[in-house]
């Protein structure tokens, strides 16, 4: 008697525009590989006028779940049926899980950092300083509000935004937080012991220095770049110089990758397998 024959894979995708750059589909599909996952990671360029006719396709096809990233973080709520705590928190989502049927949003951008700032710190009690207001900066701010930090500094150039994110943080944790309108070279604080570049300042092919007095870093400092093409950020370059020890993009990539694999298959996957291939796409 014949044994039965098949070749069916579970399907995971990911929405953004532009995101033909994003290297999260090589990261994982390294992970489903070397674990002998029956998964496949499929990335989709949808403009934002396509997003509702994408994720009713995408549901038809039975996919497991995707992740979602620029511009689709906060629109994709609406056509959701449900939000993890974390994702309703911050109110955007960049990981969408199939469960039971229903399609429910998480963000893990936020718990990514977390995991690779702890390598080096414990944030709790820290004075923090983040550039940008959007929605990897929400998903930071919150995660290290709830961590316990002792203040935080938003700097931004939209005041509208970066006033969003404040009424946010201040309405739904307890953190001592204030807005700075970001115009020219921005000093940073003597007191600040983190900061984290959040916005898309030095990402390739615009590889370009974070406006920021290079002078106002301190080697007490610990600096993160969350960009990570390329990885060693201009922002890095210049705090490095300053003797401040930095943290790059790669182990947020990889831990909320890591996070999301686990929400999609139930599995812990080896996150230096993943590693490894972001670093072989970027030497």
């Amino acid at each position: 008697m014949s044994s039965e024959i098949s070749f069916k894979k579970e399907l995971i995708g990911n929405f953004g525009y532009p995101v033909w750059d994003n290297p999260t589909e090589a990261m994982v599909e390294a992970a489903f590989a070397h674990h002998n996952l029956k998964f496949r990671y499929v990335t989709t360029e949808v403009k934002a006028e396509n997003l509702k006719a994408a994720f009713e396709g995408l549901k038809a096809m039975g996919y497991k779940g995707f992740n979602c990233t620029i511009p689709h973080k906060v629109a994709i709520i609406d056509h959701l049926d449900g939000l993890g705590e974390s994702a309703s928190i911050m109110e955007a989502v960049n990981c969408v899980v199939e469960r039971d049927g229903k399609y429910i949003g998480e963000n893990t951008d936020g718990k990514g950092f977390m995991e690779s700032i702890r390598t080096v710190t414990d944030p709790a009690e820290k004075n923090v300083l983040i550039f940008g207001a959007g929605g990897a900066a929400r998903a930071v701010s919150v995660e290290l509000s709830l961590a316990g930090i002792n203040h935080l500094i938003i700097v931004n150039r939209s005041t509208n935004r970066g006033e969003g994110l404040v009424e946010l943080l201040r309405t739904k944790t307890n953190v001592d937080v204030e807005l700075i309108n970001w115009q020219g070279d921005y000093s940073v604080p003597a007191d600040r012991d983190i900061v984290i570049n959040c916005t898309s300042i030095g990402l390739s092919p615009d590889v370009i220095r974070v406006p920021v007095l290079k002078e106002s870093l301190q080697p007490s400092m610990i600096v993160c770049d969350l960009i990570v093409n390329p990885p060693h950020t201009p922002f890095l370059q210049e705090a490095e110089s300053q003797g401040c020890q930095i943290l790059d993009g790669v182990g947020m990539l990889v831990n909320q990758g890591r996070i999301g694999i686990k929400y999609w298959s139930g599995v812990d996957v080896d996150p230096e397998v993943m590693r490894k291939k972001i670093e072989e796409i970027y030497s």
